[in-house]
């Protein structure tokens, strides 16, 4: 029995395909290749992209990994679908955008955020919501009804990114408590629809989708699209997560205390907790897991940090166009700790959660034009990177999350062994690593929901640790460390 993967992420669509007897992936394929997704952004703090390209490549990634000659499409039983967390996407009741999804990293929103924070009240959204309205999906969706009412009033029904990919497969509109928590839509308390949230913005409830479990039949593919893309008519989607609950569940970090990391265009901690934690600064969120239930509390509390593997990005793009990332990488390598002075602030992608939804931006600081040379910006993005991360995992140890080990996947940024062990030695935890993405983590999540793996014990019995990454002893980088801080908070206080 098979099982199809696919991830929605902001740089491209990657799609797998899982044996469920050897739970390895037998294939895997992208939508664009060797490029990225455009990310639109008409002013700064705006970024956007248009929900039909998803779904073009969506169907050309899937087109991809089936003509790969290890995979029999017909055995094809179920299919999974991570995405990009926080997006709206607006549909009219055939099921078209009425405009472009404001994703994730938009900032536009902060302010209408931050005035629900105050008028439902810091205490009471904090204990209810676990977060503060931010710039998420619920305070974007007010900046379309301030903004935009005739795309407000046209609307037939609002969706996350994962949603909307389903609804193009089945033609069934759908969501979940897990969907609904990071849109912050969702009261912990009462278990139900924000009643504070739908007031202050004067939302209406029929605006959502379908509630259904998380780990369920979200709908069957239509004949018209299984023709299409060579799949089974009637196969289900019977899995929809964010991505980053979805790299926790591709990781196998589903019990309390349990901690997992990705390092992508936006990096992130994420540590699953069996109580409804918040920080009294906002500057972390809790969101409900893929596994929660009102009976059997399990959230995932996440660490946000807009700017990270983007920077990584930006700085291929600018200096090493003509490298690969091994070649960057190895460069990265050759320089020193520290990199001879030179520090990155890697901030440089919208509103900062953990500063309390302020652009900072990023920042090159000591670049000496006489000395440092491209393989000094190199290792300087990865070392800024990996202290970033350290920056957030003090804050959630403030809030009781104390990881004896990060679990990641070689992927994104830790695909380089350079910023694994800068990692691994700022923070002072160990890192394993395993062979996991976040298509691998969707298919086997179709796998849980359709019944194909008995438990979630099941599902991963047979998952291995491929490197596991100890912080070397008598290394600099706490006094490094420091010397970063201290700069980043002179940048914050001006």
């Amino acid at each position: 029995m098979l099982l199809l993967g696919i991830d929605v992420g902001t740089s491209s669509i990657k799609v797998s395909v899982v044996d469920s007897q050897t739970q390895d992936a037998i294939a895997s394929a992208q939508y664009p290749e060797d490029t990225e997704n455009k990310v639109i952004s008409v002013q700064p703090g705006f970024a956007e992209q248009d929900p039909n390209t998803w779904w073009e490549h969506t169907q050309l990634a899937i087109s991809a990994v089936l003509a790969r000659d290890q995979v029999n499409a017909s055995d094809i039983s179920a299919v999974g679908i991570a995405y990009q967390m926080h997006g709206l996407v607006v549909v009219d009741e055939e099921g078209q955008p009425l405009r472009n999804s404001i994703i994730w990293c938009d900032s536009r929103a902060v302010e209408l955020g931050e005035e629900a924070f105050e008028s439902i009240g810091h205490e009471k959204s904090l204990e209810r919501l676990l977060n503060s309205p931010g710039n998420f999906t619920a305070a974007k969706w007010a900046w379309v009804k301030q903004n935009e009412p005739d795309v407000y009033k046209t609307a037939h029904k609002i969706m996350l990114p994962g949603d909307f990919i389903a609804m193009k497969l089945t033609g069934e509109m759908t969501t979940s408590i897990s969907a609904l928590s990071e849109g912050v839509f969702w009261d912990f308390q009462s278990n139900s629809l924000s009643a504070d949230v739908m007031r202050h913005f004067d939302f209406e409830d029929n605006i959502f989708p379908e509630l259904r479990p998380l780990f369920s039949e979200h709908g069957t593919l239509q004949q018209s699209v299984a023709q299409k893309l060579g799949l089974k008519p009637g196969t289900t989607v019977s899995y929809k997560s964010g991505d980053q609950p979805n790299n926790a569940l591709s990781l196998n970090v589903l019990r309390p205390g349990e901690v997992a990391a990705t390092a992508g265009t936006s990096g992130v901690i994420f540590a699953v907790s069996d109580q409804l934690v918040s920080d009294k600064e906002s500057r972390i969120n809790t969101f409900a897991h893929v596994n929660y239930t009102e009976d059997d509390i399990r959230t995932g509390v996440l660490l946000c940090i807009n700017g990270t593997g983007i920077l990584n990005s930006w700085v291929k793009q600018t200096m090493g166009q003509s490298l690969s990332y091994s070649e960057i990488n190895q460069l990265a390598s050759s320089i020193p700790p520290g990199s001879e002075g030179l520090s990155i602030l890697p901030f440089g992608n919208g509103a900062e959660r953990i500063f309390n939804n302020r652009i900072i931006g990023s920042h090159f600081l000591n670049l000496n034009f006489n000395h440092h040379n491209r393989a000094h910006v190199f290792r300087a993005a990865q070392e800024g990177i990996a202290f970033a991360f350290r920056y957030g995992l003090d804050i959630l140890r403030e809030n009781g999350m104390n990881p004896s080990i990060i679990r990641a996947g070689i992927a994104n940024m830790f695909q380089s062994k350079l910023f694994a062990q800068v990692f691994s030695n700022v923070t002072n935890t160990p890192v394993e690593l395993y062979n996991n993405d976040g298509s691998v983590g969707a298919a086997i999540g179709a796998g849980i929901g359709s019944g194909a793996f008995a438990s979630y014990d099941e599902a991963f019995e047979k998952m291995k640790v491929q490197e596991t990454i100890e912080p070397e002893s008598n290394h600099p980088y706490e006094e490094l460390y420091s010397q970063w801080h201290h700069l980043l908070t002179d940048k914050i206080n001006k």
